[in-house]
């Protein structure tokens, strides 16, 4: 008898399980719900862009003016980015992430400022000062929301940028030439979209500010060596893809 009893109680506790999942509305023997989406993990990806700045010359030890004429030039800069991201991600408290990014980017970013020579020179002359950047690189965190798939960000910390300098005249009696990597500091905010499992598109803004420096000009035509002082900010705004290798495998929600 007491055999019999056993199996009669298991099929009245299945069937009394199915009722009580029919009241609320789930569908017997329904697929557990997938996790929600999470920011947490590393990433990789490719980004583009364009910027614009400006760059500030001043001879303030007179390398340049004795022989060219000008003392300073302010000239606007603008181009095209192109380069690479890697970071990784931690979301915590629900709707929080932080996280560490490394970003360098190729560019064009350039500008000219051309004058005339003062009177005190033999003969006017025409005097250029051009400004070259090749490369900007950061290292920064960042912080954000997270709203299911999306995620709204601010960001800050370390940068650098590889520039090329020359001030030269027509008569072809100068050209000063000087290099230099410069390191500063970047600030900026952005939005990251997961359009699938694995993969985002972000649009972020970004500030380079690099204050004022000194750079070492050499005169290859006259010998003269001396520092300019030179100062640069840069802003841009770049549109990246990223493949999250280790992140997210749940679909996205909100879809």
């Amino acid at each position: 008898m007491k055999a019999t009893a056993l199996p009669v109680a298991a099929v009245f506790s299945v069937l009394a399980a199915s009722a009580y999942a029919a009241d609320l509305g789930i569908p017997a023997g329904a697929p557990p719900a997938p996790p929600p989406f999470t920011w947490t993990g590393c990433y990789a990806g490719v980004q583009g862009g364009g910027g614009w700045g400006q760059t500030n010359l001043n001879d303030s030890a007179l390398v340049v003016s004795p022989v060219s004429g000008f003392t300073s030039a302010n000239t606007n800069i603008s181009g095209f980015l192109l380069g690479g991201e890697i970071g990784c991600d931690y979301q915590f408290a629900a709707n929080w992430v932080a996280g560490i990014e490394g970003s360098a980017a190729w560019t064009n970013i350039s500008g000219s400022n051309a004058g005339v020579a003062t009177p005190g020179l033999a003969f006017p002359d025409s005097a250029t000062f051009t400004e070259n950047t090749d490369l900007l690189a950061s290292i920064t965190g960042r912080f954000g929301y997270a709203w299911n798939n999306w995620l709204f960000y601010g960001k800050g910390g370390g940068a650098w940028a590889a520039n090329r300098y020359s001030a030269f005249d027509v008569a072809q009696t100068y050209d000063f030439q000087g290099l230099e990597t410069r390191f500063g500091w970047t600030a900026g905010a952005g939005v990251e979209w997961a359009f699938w499992p694995n993969w985002s598109i972000k649009l972020e803004y970004d500030y380079y500010g690099f204050g004022t420096r000194s750079v070492t000009f050499i005169d290859s035509i006259t010998g003269t060596v001396g520092p300019l002082d030179i100062r640069q900010n840069i802003q841009t705004v770049k549109l990246g893809v990223n493949l999250h290798v280790f992140g997210p495998t749940a679909a996205p929600l909100g879809w």
